[in-house]
């Protein structure tokens, strides 16, 4: 790998690199949702809503079905960010070529998945059935390319270890650009409606998976990848898996929580549904900007930690939560005085306005809550421990939640109570993570071990 791309996040200011190492991870996000936004509007305006509700409504379906495996992506993060720190060459080259591994056969069990339990899954959700045989083919379309989803979300996740957050941000756009020309072709040109926009999104990975697998086969050192060296080291499936697998289990709950959450507003109609998705599209930003910071202080950690620089952690984390802070009071606040004019970009009428800026006056104002909460995982899962974090969120956030909805919003049955459940289970469970980290921190030497 050319040097250039990677980072010490061992020595030297924290400040200037962590601006430097999570600037083109936003960006990568916010590209992410912008192409999103234009396979939705694609297909929205040239295939029809029923085509629309269609892809609308697999993904909450998929984000169950990958969650645990994006999650091991997690763990490979921090053990190969761990290694490097430590200069232990070998282990790091055993990871990647594990983690290569374990993608392209976790890929390979959700091909299978999608294409035997789409339909039976949706049914289950309640789709509609003018719409299930448009999600059933879209799902199965699009779960046909997880091997390359998976290779390039682990292939990532092996690259942001050891600094380099700029390549996969150049990879992305070019796919990225793919992705959006395949759409208008396969849906204007050849009619090929929701199947058309899967297999942009497909192929579209296909390149930004390509490009990754490529980078690391032309690294060197203990970050070449070779295809003859592939295989699984059962020590290190085990780490990558004790970090991983308990961030995978969390993200697939929060799902199934979300979906009870959906259901409460979708009790105050269609028009209160619709202001609800405008306020969550903009909101998709302003947490995707404070989510780098999460990854951010995850490598800068687990790398720290495996060099044995343990008086940086606590400056580390220090520094990630002010960032985090800023991004979160500045983007929240600008999106809460716009809310009027970014809700009017999705929807002219009143009533989707008027539901719209109920909600975002919320979260604009609280949603920097939110990003301290996970900044402090960041931290935890960066010391290696895992499953605590996922406990205490999922009782913090999703368990409060779901009890907030069955008391508090059953008495005060509006909006308003339920959107607050939100701000109100961040600050207790921000509050449940830090006393974690204290306590965890106390674990380990306060000044560097050489």
């Amino acid at each position: 790998m050319n040097r250039k791309y990677e980072m010490d996040m061992c020595s030297g200011p924290i400040l200037g690199k962590i601006l430097i190492f999570s600037l083109p991870l936003m960006l990568s996000g916010i590209l992410q949702l912008l192409f999103n936004a234009a396979d939705v509007i694609v297909v929205g305006r040239y295939a029809g809503s029923q085509s629309l509700a269609a892809v609308g409504s697999t993904g909450a379906l998929t984000n169950l079905l990958i969650n645990i495996f994006i999650g091991l992506s997690v763990g490979v993060n921090v053990l190969v960010a761990q290694y490097y720190g430590a200069k232990k060459e070998k282990d790091v080259s055993e990871t990647i070529h594990t983690a290569i591994s374990i993608s392209l056969i976790s890929g390979l069990f959700l091909v299978i998945v999608g294409q035997l339990a789409a339909e039976p899954l949706l049914k289950l959700m309640g789709t509609p059935d003018d719409v299930i045989r448009k999600s059933t083919i879209y799902i199965k379309v699009y779960f046909a390319g997880m091997p390359v989803i998976m290779l390039y979300n682990f292939g990532s996740a092996i690259l942001r270890a050891v600094g380099d957050t700029k390549r996969p941000l150049y990879f992305l756009t070019v796919a990225g650009v793919v992705n959006v020309v395949l759409n208008l072709i396969f849906v204007i040109v050849f009619n090929m409606d929701v199947a058309g926009v899967a297999l942009a999104t497909v192929l579209s990975q296909v390149i930004s998976a390509g490009l990754v697998l490529r980078c690391l086969m032309k690294s060197e050192g203990c970050l070449k990848f070779s295809m003859k060296n592939m295989r699984i080291s059962s020590s290190k499936l085990r780490r990558i898996a004790r970090v991983g697998l308990p961030a995978g289990v969390q993200g697939a709950i929060f799902s199934i929580s979300n979906v009870l959450i959906q259901s409460s507003v979708n009790s105050f109609g269609s028009i209160a549904m619709a202001g609800n998705t405008t306020s969550q599209n903009i909101e998709g930003f302003i947490y995707t900007a404070m989510n780098s910071i999460y990854q951010t202080n995850l490598s800068f950690t687990s790398q720290n930690f495996g060099g044995r620089k343990y008086a940086r952690i606590n400056r580390i984390l220090l520094t990630c939560i002010g960032v985090v802070t800023v991004i979160g009071l500045v983007l929240g606040l600008s999106a809460f005085g716009l809310g009027e004019r970014l809700v009017g970009i999705y929807s002219s009428d009143p009533e989707v306005i008027r539901y719209g800026m109920r909600r975002l006056t919320i979260f604009g104002i609280t949603y920097f809550t939110c990003g301290i909460m996970d900044t402090l995982v960041g931290s935890i899962r960066g010391l290696g421990y895992s499953v605590l974090p996922m406990c205490v969120s999922l009782a913090g956030a999703c368990g409060f939640r779901v009890l907030w909805i069955y008391t508090v919003f059953q008495w005060s049955h509006s909006l308003t109570t339920l959107y607050l459940s939100y701000p109100a289970s961040w600050i207790i469970t921000a509050t449940a993570h830090l006393i974690c980290f204290l306590v965890i921190r106390k674990k380990f030497p306060k000044e560097d071990q050489e």
